[in-house]
């Protein structure tokens, strides 16, 4: 309907003309994906106003692209301390050149919306360092900019609904749409961006088929035979922790409840016809195939065993309830092949919280561009690796049943975009396998347990005839009606595929899974080793990570258990089990720091990029002198690395909440030692604030500050505030 009314507007002479000139350019940063869904909202509301549309991001576009748009609207959040997000640095950089004329970007109408975080002391500072910068460069605003808070009480949208109306107002105002044109109502679907195809059975004809005679690979957990532990570019297998695990490929094969039975079969029969196949004797025995009734489907069948497949698996899973994700390594650029070697809790089965400590292993991968040579993955304290969860396979059966997707879900699929001259094949960081078939997009690449959006709701509701489902489901999507959908949604958090079970006449058609289901994103996790824990004893030329992880998982309003995606994955990595990793880095901790003395407060799982920093500073012969405030709940259930502090030369001064009659913070023992904060402060050192966000950064820096007063260092908060920004470098790490 959408793309109708704009056809037969566009067929005329003037409309075409001024309908050409509607267009917008959206640029996003970010770093979690939240600027990026915010740019498919305000991409959306555009396109309803007739505007040709494009969504980017920062990085992908040079300066002179932003002089063929008449307008440009800018998306982008704040990480680390102020900085632009790592997929909007390169475009900052360029903004940044001296050789830039003062008015290179005059003919430039652009706005900024910023994401934030106001427990953090330089609050959207990326959205203002940009729109600063484009000013000077002689941008014009032609809309105010607006900035989120994640700590507003209604997330992003407290701020993002309202300014998005504001702008929706100015755009018909400034730029009126043209005689017996109107706006797309929100009643009517616009077409998807991207679709799912099935992929032409001749491309798969000779696929290779499993090995299910050979001996299983080293250091593969069993979910595909073909993928090895490290598999470089140029078949190099070398320098790769060996791991013995399951074979559930071979044990799948030998079964009559493989899940996909007659495809096994079309795949055996291609391989036995393929002149490049691996398996003679049906092909050599067509004569006899033609005389046996069932021909070549009965000769050489694999032998079917109908007990439990349990029986052949290499390790007992009996203490496991549900299958759990394969680990197939997913192509995910700049990723590194890695091992769990450890995945260990590190709080009592008692504890209200299940704290991990996972230790991984990335072996040496070959240079792309020196050839013999390989790269050593290498982080510094303050860096993250960012781990990849899947689906588990019972969910997405459910919704494969729910949607009735059964006869499709094996078969392979590809993306296909919308429009002949988009940018991208299939949506933004969806890196799935090659030839991966609908269920596997859903394990993968599409996260069906996330909490759903508002867009969710309207786009469903095109998928439903139940008149009252739909109007409850419009209803949700109407930023009107906030209370109702956060009532629904974030208070139970409530998953995609709980929301799809309360409404089951929803029926989505599969090929508009990439437009319905988000990408499901990497998560990100401190990493909490430095010094000589980078070097594994076992494997010389592969480095170690280790991260101290705490599970969500708690119940709701609705006494329903919740476990986070990523958390539930996690939990289930076993030593041995195979993944992918990528490293982000952060300029925020110096290495000459180390030489200065360190007051560092670090609550909880906080304490993990402080221990990464000090077991480097354990390597430093000069290194300054160390405080932890470390705060907790209980001293036996959570006091982390408890038997490390002393070997690494730290003073520790705890805070455990619930160990007496009166909870004691963090910021109650600052106050209490004020003559020894106060200490390492003259001795300018270096402060960092490591764990949640919220009011915990917030409270801390307050109660620095009143130590300042109590000694004598300034005679109030905000004078306290000035005398530490001049000479104490402040790292916040939270999350």
């Amino acid at each position: 309907m959408a793309s109708e009314l704009n056809n037969d507007y566009t067929a005329s002479g003037d409309g075409a003309a001024k309908l050409e000139n509607r267009r917008i350019l959206i640029l996003y940063g970010s770093e979690t994906g939240n600027s990026q869904d915010l740019a498919g909202d305000i991409e959306r509301l555009a396109e309803r106003l007739h505007f040709r549309t494009q969504v980017q991001e920062m990085n992908d576009v040079e300066l002179n692209t932003l002089l063929r748009y008449p307008l440009i609207i800018f998306v982008i959040s704040t990480t680390g301390q102020g900085e632009v997000p790592k997929n909007a640095r390169k475009f900052w950089k360029s903004l940044l050149r001296k050789r830039l004329p003062p008015n290179c970007l005059q003919q430039v109408n652009f706005t900024t919306f910023g994401l934030g975080d106001s427990s953090y002391s330089k609050y959207n500072w990326a959205a203002r360092k940009l729109h600063k910068r484009l000013e000077q460069l002689g941008a014009t605003e032609f809309f105010p900019r607006g900035e989120a808070d994640e700590r507003h009480q209604d997330g992003i949208d407290g701020t993002f609904l309202s300014w998005s109306l504001s702008l929706r107002s100015h755009l018909l105002k400034e730029y009126p749409l043209p005689d017996g044109l109107s706006p797309i109502p929100i009643d009517v679907q616009l077409p998807p961006k991207f679709t799912l195809e099935p992929v032409s059975t001749m491309d798969i004809s000779d696929e290779p088929m499993p090995d299910r005679d050979g001996h299983q690979a080293e250091g593969s957990n069993g979910a595909d035979l073909a993928t090895p532990f490290v598999k470089s570019s140029n078949g190099d297998h070398s320098h790769m922790p060996h791991k013995q695990t399951l074979d559930r490929k071979a044990a799948l094969f030998s079964h009559i409840d493989t899940p996909n039975p007659e495809r096994l079969e079309q795949a055996l029969r291609a391989e036995r016809m393929s002149i490049n196949g691996n398996t003679y004797p049906a092909r050599l025995s067509e004569q006899t195939a033609r005389q046996i009734q069932g021909g070549i489907d009965i000769l050489d069948r694999p032998n079917v065993l109908r007990d439990c497949p349990s029986k052949y698996l290499l390790e007992d899973l009996s203490s496991f309830r549900e299958a759990l994700p394969p680990s197939d390594l997913l192509p995910i650029p700049g990723g590194w092949p890695a091992c769990v070697c450890e995945n260990r809790r590190v709080t009592p089965a008692s504890h209200w919280q299940d704290v991990r400590h996972i230790v991984i292993e990335v072996p040496t991968q070959p240079n792309p561009n020196r050839r013999g040579e390989r790269d050593l993955f290498s982080y510094v304290p303050g860096d993250t690796v960012v781990l990849y969860p899947k689906n588990f396979p019972a969910d997405v059966q459910a919704l494969i049943e729910l949607m009735g997707w059964t006869e499709v879900a094996d078969l392979p699929f590809e993306h296909r975009a919308s429009q002949q001259d988009a940018l991208y094949s299939r949506p933004k960081n969806c890196y799935p396998l090659s030839q991966s078939t609908l269920r596997e997009l859903l394990i993968h690449n599409y996260d069906i347990t996330a909490i759903p959006k508002r867009v969710f709701f309207q786009d469903i509701a095109f998928y439903t005839t139940d008149p009252m489902h739909q109007e409850r489901l419009r209803e949700f999507a109407n930023p009107g009606l906030s209370d109702e959908f956060y009532d629904y949604t974030s208070r139970p958090r409530r998953s995609i595929l709980e929301v799809l079970q309360d409404f089951p006449s929803v029926k989505i058609p599969y090929q508009h899974v990439p437009s319905i289901f988000p990408v499901i994103r990497g998560r990100e996790y401190s990493i909490a080793s430095g010094g000589q824990l980078l070097k594994s004893e076992e494997y010389p030329e592969s480095t170690r990570v280790e991260l101290l992880v705490a599970l969500v998982k708690y119940k709701t309003v609705l006494r329903k258990t919740r476990q986070g995606l990523c958390s539930r994955y996690l939990e289930s990595l076993r030593p041995g089990t195979q993944i992918v990793v990528t490293h982000r880095e952060y300029d925020t901790l110096e290495a000459s720091w180390v030489r200065r003395p360190l007051l560092a407060i670090a609550p909880g799982t906080g304490v993990a990029p402080i221990r990464a920093h000090l077991w480097d500073r354990l390597d430093e012969s000069q290194a300054g002198d160390a405080l932890l405030f470390f705060g907790g709940r209980n001293r036996d259930a959570d006091f982390y690395f408890k038997n490390e502090w002393e070997n690494l030369r730290v003073r520790v001064l705890t805070a455990f909440s619930r160990d007496q009659e009166e909870k004691i913070y963090v910021q109650d023992r600052i106050r209490e030692n004020w003559q020894l904060v106060c200490e390492f402060i003259q001795k300018r050192c270096v402060i960092c604030i490591c764990g949640s966000s919220g009011k915990m950064p917030e409270a801390v820096k307050l109660a620095i500050y009143d130590a300042m007063v109590m000694g004598k260092m300034a005679p109030d908060r905000e004078a306290a505030k000035k005398v530490l920004a001049m000479h104490n470098p402040l790292w916040e790490e939270v999350w």
